[in-house]
């Protein structure tokens, strides 16, 4: 990238190559979901094939989103976050540069390793120990980057989106390391170090917390930062956000154990993971509200302002999908839900609509200024790509809602002689139309995906035009 492009002050470089790749992955990820919807559908579509199988396509179809997209989204508005906010570069180049590229080297070894079947069969911590202990080298370095540029800042306070950005990598460090602890048996093989119920615990205690610290603080912090500057409005109140932060943080850890109602866990422990999650709601809604409320005296731009409706709408999902889930972790609610399609309906309402509308709508606004633009190539297709996104996260999440109680209950309905009133093929069969509702929701994600690739390609291809020199005649 040219000169013309770099900011005498911080480092915009890599977090334009985190942007890119952001839209890159957000199509890999979305298409390979619509591919796995589809075979549910039409069972064919697998090709007789163990590599295209819905086993191994599945956690692909996760890391990608979680991981590629989502990743790089985090790594890129953080980067600009904390350069931006405390008003210096980021502390090296190069170990800036190497988390890009070590990234990038992750989710490549995820792409081809998972379709063989190596995994290490954890949700959302699939990859086998030598990619795990390259993610961990990754994101120590990611660590020493962002902690070591707050601390040469040059403000005299730490502004609230990078106390979440810091609590984010810093959690998300200690989770992958203690669950991913392993005992190496061959190149692509490993033992998990813990077993049993602990073995379970220690994964659902990784698990709930990579959501809710990967894809709820990091993206808190995209939102503390991105809603008050598209809105060009102060954060509503940046006492509640302080407040928001220690009540999340010290309580989303508690909540691990509502994955396992029902198990071998103590009873105790499932009940304890109940009750934190209730509390949950709390410090969510206060981060809902105080980002609802930045918007006061600025309604009036959500109109002509498609890239604030992204922003908006995810603060809606953000506080629905917060609702949902300690309304879930209810045992007897939980009773009905558990194993079914609510679950998945959930955890797309949040991913769907919470992590990956903040995403777009935060790189709306920084993809322009990166290229040193004041808005992107086109509004109007800014506005196309959110009533894709929004129609197509309310047709998803609507057929796994209905699906889920469809199935819970028939799978508890029992005839008077205690037998089950249907059989599992039964429920599978009933579940068929939903099946097509959600590939339809999920295609309209990938369109408006594709939409958004034109949409920066036409952003930076136009700044490259105009930074090239002016023919000259032939007498100059």
């Amino acid at each position: 990238m040219s000169r013309a492009l770099e900011h005498p002050t911080y480092n915009y470089k890599v977090v334009r190559q985190f942007a890119i790749m952001t839209v890159v992955w957000g199509i890999v990820g979305m298409a390979l979901g619509v591919t796995i919807a589809a075979q549910l559908v039409w069972p064919e579509l697998n090709l007789g094939l163990p590599w295209t199988s819905f086993g191994r396509l599945r956690p692909l179809h996760t890391n990608a989103v979680i991981f590629a997209f989502g990743g790089s989204a985090l790594f890129a508005t953080s980067y600009y976050v904390v350069q931006r906010t405390c008003q210096t570069r980021l502390i090296s180049d190069k170990l800036a540069a190497f988390t890009f590229w070590g990234w990038q080297a992750v989710i490549l070894a995820a792409v081809v390793t998972l379709p063989l079947g190596y995994t290490e069969v954890k949700e959302y911590a699939e990859l086998e120990w030598p990619i795990d202990i390259l993610l961990a080298v990754v994101w120590i370095s990611y660590a020493i980057v962002f902690l070591g540029t707050i601390k040469q800042r040059r403000t005299s306070h730490i502004y609230v989106a990078n106390w979440f950005f810091a609590a984010f990598i810093l959690t998300v460090a200690v989770l992958h390391i203690v669950n991913s602890a392993a005992i190496p048996v061959s190149a692509m093989y490993s033992i998990s170090l813990y077993s049993g119920t602990i073995d379970a615990m220690t994964q659902w205690w990784y698990g709930h917390n990579a959501v809710g610290f990967f894809l709820t603080a990091g993206f808190l912090g995209m939102m503390y930062y991105f809603v008050p500057k598209q809105a060009e409005r102060p954060v509503y109140s940046y006492r509640l956000s302080i407040v928001h932060f220690w009540a999340l943080i010290m309580v989303y850890m508690w909540a691990g154990p509502h994955h396992l109602h029902y198990t071998a866990l103590p009873n105790w422990a499932q009940s304890l993971g109940m009750v934190m999650s209730i509390i949950l709601l709390a410090p969510s809604w206060g981060g809902m509200i105080n980002g609802m409320m930045t918007l006061s005296g600025a309604w009036h731009k959500l109109r002509t302002d498609p890239t604030l409706r992204f922003l908006v709408v995810a603060l809606s999902f953000y506080g629905m999908s917060t609702f949902e889930g300690p309304m879930m972790a209810v045992k007897t609610v939980n009773a009905l839900s558990h194993y079914t399609d609510w679950t998945i309906g959930h955890v797309h309402a949040g991913a769907l609509g919470w992590v990956a509308m903040i995403t777009i709508g935060s790189m709306y606004h920084l993809i322009p200024r990166l290229y040193g633009r004041t808005e992107m190539y086109s509004v109007s297709l800014i506005a196309v790509h959110f009533w894709l996104a929004t129609i197509g996260t309310v047709l998803y999440i609507a057929a796994m809602w209905v699906n889920g109680i469809l199935q819970g209950l028939m799978w508890r309905a029992v005839n008077p002689d205690g037998t089950l009133m249907y059989t599992f093929v039964e429920s599978v069969e009933a579940s068929g139309p939903g099946y097509i509702v959600r590939m339809i929701g999920g295609l309209c994600w990938v369109a408006g995906m594709l939409v958004m690739a034109f949409n920066v390609f036409m952003t930076v291809r136009r700044q490259e035009s105009l930074r090239r020199p002016l023919p000259q005649s032939a007498g100059a």
